[in-house]
């Protein structure tokens, strides 16, 4: 199960609560949205921890303006979230990944019908000292024969002939992150398969410290925290198989910085949002997202992703009107 536990997502819940008037009021007609006063009920969610901290968030925001709304949040997985969502048993699954094909078998048997919601995106940065001077670029295939299990890669001219002899020192997430299994699963092909002789840590801030610390460290991390301290580090472009790309925000909404950005889902069941307090937080949540994704330090929507978002919920309630 991916549960992220690094400072970054506390630090974001612990913002959340320091903003929830401010976002509140910020949302000015959000009220036909959040469905007013009165509404009561409980909401349940449950999938990819992933995106746990962007349904916290909105969960948070949501039950400042309705109180009476109980809303839980958790965290089994994409694909325990499915399997509960699919049964029946929750009313919207957190996803980090498309729901797949065996997936939506099971849930047509079941008759449970749903919409795929693009809540927010998702991109790792490769990151390296200021000192380095040597490498810009690395390929996937690189990146996997230093982070996979067992590699005894720990110089940089093993790396790639052309760079210098200059020691290796990896720094990156503990286990237990959300952030950790995102990596491994995209560099070397399944969650958790990592080589071990690394510092770990579940507090980004190390991380920074080492890498920026050693003219041959490197590390990898949320690119919301790249940008928050890019004046102590220097990002990696990634080429995985198209060329080299920089991880930006534009790149991560568009798919072209791969395989370190993915999309975030939600998937609400049709037959939920027949039920007031269902569909009033789907509605907030989509209406709010951007303060959500900001808050919860992953990448907004682009104008284009919204507008489909926002066709993506109307075709959900026009397929499920009584």
């Amino acid at each position: 199960m991916d549960t992220p536990r690094s400072p970054r997502r506390a630090a974001a819940r612990a913002l959340l609560a320091a903003t929830v008037v401010v976002a509140a009021g910020a949302c000015g007609g959000a009220d036909a949205g959040s469905g007013g006063d009165g509404l009561s009920g409980t909401v349940r969610v449950d999938g990819s921890s992933t995106v746990a901290p962007l349904s916290t968030a909105a969960a948070q925001l949501f039950q400042q303006r309705n109180p009476g709304v109980r809303i839980t949040v958790g965290t089994s997985g994409t694909g325990g979230g499915f399997e509960k969502f699919c049964n029946g048993e929750t009313d919207i699954a957190d996803a980090s990944r498309r729901i797949t094909a065996e997936e939506q078998a099971h849930c047509a048997e079941k008759g449970v019908k749903y919409e795929e919601l693009r809540i927010a995106n998702d991109g790792l940065s490769v990151v390296v000292s200021k000192d380095n001077d040597f490498a810009d670029c690395l390929t996937v295939e690189q990146l996997h024969r230093i982070w996979e299990p067992g590699s005894r890669i720990d110089n940089w001219n093993q790396v790639d002939p052309a760079f210098p002899d200059v020691g290796l020192e990896l720094f990156g997430p503990g286990t237990d992150s959300g952030t950790f299994d995102y990596f491994t699963h995209a560099v070397n092909g399944k969650e958790g398969r990592s080589r071990t002789d690394y510092s770990p840590s579940e507090d980004d801030n190390v991380t920074v410290q080492g890498v920026s610390g050693s003219k041959g460290g490197m590390g990898y991390f949320g690119l919301s925290y790249y940008e928050e301290n890019q004046d102590k580090l220097k990002v990696l472009k990634i080429d995985g198989g198209n060329g080299c790309v920089e991880p930006t925000r534009a790149t991560v909404q568009n798919g072209t910085y791969r395989p370190l950005s993915r999309p975030l889902l939600i998937y609400p069941s049709a037959a939920a949002l027949d039920r007031r307090e269902v569909e009033a937080f789907v509605e907030y949540y989509v209406d709010n997202n951007a303060d959500i994704a900001t808050a919860a330090q992953f990448v907004p929507l682009s104008p284009g992703q919204e507008a489909e978002l926002r066709r993506d919920l109307t075709r959900l309630r026009e397929e499920h009107t009584p």
